[in-house]
């Protein structure tokens, strides 16, 4: 049986992980900017699950100068 894989740039939704690795940010700087903003636009839980949304948070850092 073949297995399709959706490659990260492709991806609507990040874990953590995968948002580190496409961003190139640490895992626990990304979890830190979620935890300093009071529900933060660019995350989606499912469940207990939090989710990255991937074009929102490349445009927050697009604008940002600093992280």
């Amino acid at each position: 049986m073949n297995k399709q894989t959706v490659e990260i740039k492709d991806k609507v939704f990040l874990t953590f992980t995968e948002a580190s690795q496409y961003f190139g940010i640490g895992e626990t700087k990304l979890r830190n900017m979620a935890s300093i903003e009071r529900n933060p636009s660019w995350l989606l839980w499912n469940g207990q699950r939090a989710l990255i949304k991937r074009v929102q948070l490349e445009r927050i850092l697009l604008d940002s100068e600093s992280i």
